[in-house]
């Protein structure tokens, strides 16, 4: 596809915007639809055209992204009242790019091909930052045409686009991905408030940590939002517990059971319950430091 691509985003939450303002900076005419117009209406002013409806959105364009909560926000654009799929001409390209459950995937792909449609299950790693920056990786399951249909959609968004498989593909590696860092998030969350319950230097400790063994990307960032206590939005804590129950089914699927996945997921949603769902993750460790033993 080339100078003629036409381009729609369903969806502007945390990651959406900053997808949405690369593709326009990289000259794509874009169309963007998002549930709550408000968020869109903001874009309004940048030159980016706004739709009613997921339909309404698409029904131009040649590459449709999507970024979204869930397997019931995803569904609800593509296949529900007024859905991407239906007005989508045949040849286009369908790209998923919002974590989901590969059974959802599946389903999504036989949905397109059989509306003579092109799929790439295209998830992506990086927070806000990262969708600002340009700098996200896309985690592509696709056919090889597929997925060269739509690169230079993708690298004006991207640090790296990695070519894993067929369709499903990057979802499978998304959840991984996810459930590895979820349990850090926890783990260290639990360390922190330890050592906040010690006589130890918080601050040399966490040195010690950072530079050790234990130390990781993720427990750097972590250890910076957790001690400033802010929690500002870079990857919002209800995702990540829904992203742990769906790693937990679809490595079931494959007869692994991720046992140190249960007391990760359980623990986020205490944290959701109590009313972080809407902070970022790293807003979990306010849990652990106001838990007390017998």
């Amino acid at each position: 596809m080339g100078t003629g691509t036409r381009v729609a985003l369903l969806g502007l939450g945390t990651m959406g915007r900053g997808m949405a303002l690369n593709l326009l900076k990289a000259g794509f005419p874009l169309t963007v639809y998002n549930r709550t117009r408000a968020k869109a209406d903001v874009l309004a002013v940048e030159g980016i055209r706004v739709a009613e409806t997921p339909a309404r959105a698409a029904e131009e364009a040649t590459v449709v992204l999507a970024m979204l909560a869930d397997d019931e926000a995803s569904r609800a654009v593509w296949l529900g009242t007024d859905g991407a799929l239906a007005a989508m001409r045949p040849g286009s390209v369908v790209v998923e790019c919002s974590t989901l459950s590969p059974d959802w995937v599946a389903e999504l792909d036989a949905a397109a091909r059989a509306r003579g449609l092109q799929i790439v299950d295209a998830p992506v790693t990086g927070s806000r930052a990262q969708a600002e920056a340009g700098q996200l990786n896309f985690l592509a399951g696709a056919d090889a045409q597929s997925l060269d249909k739509v690169t230079p959609v993708l690298r004006c968004m991207s640090k790296e686009i990695l070519h894993l498989g067929p369709v499903g593909s990057g979802a499978q590696l998304k959840l991984i991905n996810n459930f590895l860092c979820a349990a850090q998030v926890t783990s260290f969350a639990e360390a922190l408030a330890w050592i906040e319950r010690t006589g130890l230097n918080r601050e040399v400790a966490l040195e010690f940590l950072k530079k050790g063994a234990a130390g990781s990307g993720i427990l750097y960032t972590m250890a910076d939002r957790m001690t400033k206590r802010t929690y500002e939005v870079n990857f919002l804590l209800r995702l990540m517990a829904k992203d742990v129950g769906y790693a937990r089914a679809a490595a079931a699927r494959r007869s692994v059971d991720l046992s140190t996945a249960k007391p990760t997921e359980a623990l986020f949603r205490k944290a959701q319950d109590l009313g972080h769902g809407e902070q970022d993750m790293s807003a979990v460790v306010e849990v652990v430091r106001q838990e007390r033993t017998a």
